[in-house]
């Protein structure tokens, strides 16, 4: 491949080749990145979806994007109060991978050697100065001679492997073809509940074997009626205001003295036995029932007693004389009329 490029005089932007020749960005979000980086100052407070919707970046492509940029520590976001009381998103763009507290200081105008393009409502940090020319005629530029990311951090990768390799990670003297034993569930759920933290937060990375000598005290929590939910939030919520420096000490502090209660077991109510049976007291044939409380009679028995108990009410009701009006009433309690003398 024949390679011909032309070093700009003006209108460019400094890319860094860790940035163009990542291999965890995608074009969408290095794209999104460098376009940023070159805004002038006075559209810097613009939010970085306005920037994706000019660049044509919409829907799921700018999702994906934004998700990959915060993920691997070049977009940080912050909710704030403005003084007004209303909450507003405080977005930091950096060209360089930065951690959540790098990133507080950049914010609080620590940094001074970080170039760093800002995002909505933050002021742009660590411009670089314009310097006087250098002394000598132009000469020509020579493009390449940097090898890319993953050859130049091959001996002490900061991002090592999540999955483990077959026949690279081994305990011990192994025989060839010996299958591996497999995992408890509970201790497999747990383990996959560590790896996963790493989407959640950066401080928090695990390898295979870290993830695998803590998957016994996860595996315990979810012994306990925990769901890999709820210890996922749990694990990554409340974290120190310095960062984490330890993430296998830190989630070990956290499994063990945060550990819930055992369940305790419900207690045993026991059923309700049912009542012997008994003679029914009403007429006719003797028949058996079974009674609910101290009753004496059976149902329809019961039924048909109360009938006749409101007929006889009835009757007895009907016997009674109708009751006087209430002008005679009036004169048998005040006594007769006299007539005035």
């Amino acid at each position: 491949m024949l390679r011909h490029a032309i070093a700009p005089s003006r209108r460019y932007t400094k890319a860094s080749h860790d940035v163009v020749r990542h291999p965890r960005l995608t074009s969408d979000a290095k794209i999104l990145l460098l376009y940023v980086q070159g805004l002038p100052d006075e559209l810097a407070d613009m939010p970085l979806g306005e920037h994706a919707r000019k660049l044509g970046i919409t829907g799921r492509a700018y999702q994906k994007a934004k998700e990959l940029l915060v993920v691997n520590g070049f977009l940080h976001e912050r909710r704030e109060q403005g003084v007004r009381g209303l909450w507003a998103t405080a977005q930091l763009l950096s060209n360089v991978s930065l951690t959540p507290a790098e990133a507080a200081a950049v914010r609080q105008g620590g940094a001074s050697e970080v170039s760093v393009c800002p995002g909505a409502r933050e002021p742009a940090v660590g411009q670089p100065d314009v310097g006087e020319p250098a002394v000598g005629g132009p000469a020509g530029r020579v493009v390449g001679g940097q090898l890319p990311v993953d050859e130049e951090r091959e001996k002490n990768s900061p991002h090592p492997p999540s999955e483990a390799k077959p026949g690279t990670m081994q305990e011990g003297p192994k025989q060839e073809g010996e299958p591996e034993a497999p995992l408890p569930p509970h201790v497999a759920e747990g383990e996959r509940v560590l790896l996963s933290l790493r989407h959640a937060c950066r401080e928090l990375y695990l390898g295979v074997k870290e993830a695998r000598a803590l998957a016994a005290l996860a595996a315990e929590w979810l012994r306990r009626g925990v769901t890999a939910a709820q210890l996922r939030r749990v694990l990554t919520s409340e974290l120190p205001d310095g960062g984490v420096r330890s993430a296998v000490g830190f989630l070990r502090y956290r499994l063990v003295h945060k550990l819930p209660e055992e369940p305790q077991p419900e207690a045993y109510a026991p059923k309700p036995t049912a009542a012997a049976m008994i003679p029914c007291a009403g007429p006719g044939d003797e028949h058996l029932f079974r009674p609910l409380r101290d009753e004496e009679l059976c149902g329809p028995c019961g039924r048909a007693e109360a009938r006749r108990f409101w007929l006889r009410q009835r009757e007895l009701a009907e016997e009674q004389p109708d009751p006087l009006p209430w002008r005679e009433r009036f004169a048998v309690v005040n006594g007769p009329r006299t007539e005035p003398c």
